[in-house]
C-alpha cells in the first residue's frame, strides 16, 4: 500500500482490523497494534471525507 491510501483502501483495511479485533486471539501486543493502526486508516478515511464535504460545499456555492 502507497504512504497515503486512497478512501478505499483505507476502509477496506479498516474493516480488515476491525474483523480481526472482534474474532478475538490475538495477543493483548497483537490487540494494541490493531487498534492503533484501525485509529490512523480511521483519520485517513475522515481527512478524505472531510476533503470530499468542502470540495461539494464549494461546487455548491459557485453554482449559486
Amino acid at each position: 500500500m502507497s504512504a497515503q491510501p486512497s478512501y478505499e483502501e483505507a476502509r477496506a483495511e479498516l474493516a480488515q482490523v476491525v474483523e480481526q479485533l472482534e474474532a478475538g486471539g490475538a495477543s493483548l501486543e497483537e490487540s494494541l497494534a490493531l487498534w492503533e493502526r484501525g485509529e490512523k486508516l480511521a483519520t485517513v478515511c475522515q481527512a478524505w471525507l472531510d476533503g470530499a464535504r468542502e470540495r461539494l460545499e464549494a461546487a455548491r456555492r459557485t453554482a449559486e
